[in-house]
């Protein structure tokens, strides 16, 4: 298993949409505001990187106000 986060920059004034939206996701095990370069962080646990992919360009990506995201990886140690 493996862990995955995605930082998100969303349109100005979308913020609050988005993260409701993206708490419907089941997929986000936590969600977070941020301050500074980007508006939010989603963390998820996925079993490969093709279910990852997915989610971004399927269920993240696509979302009205999403402008970029950014995603880093990590492993259990």
């Amino acid at each position: 298993m493996a862990i995955g986060f995605v930082l998100i920059n969303t349109a100005t004034t979308k913020e609050h949409e988005i993260y409701n939206k993206l708490s419907r996701i089941p997929e986000i095990m936590e969600l977070h505001p941020l301050f500074g370069e980007y508006d939010l962080i989603a963390k998820m646990y996925i079993d490969n990187y093709e279910d990852l992919e997915n989610i971004i360009v399927n269920k993240i990506k696509n979302l009205n106000g999403v402008i970029d995201t950014k995603v880093l990886t990590g492993t259990n140690v």
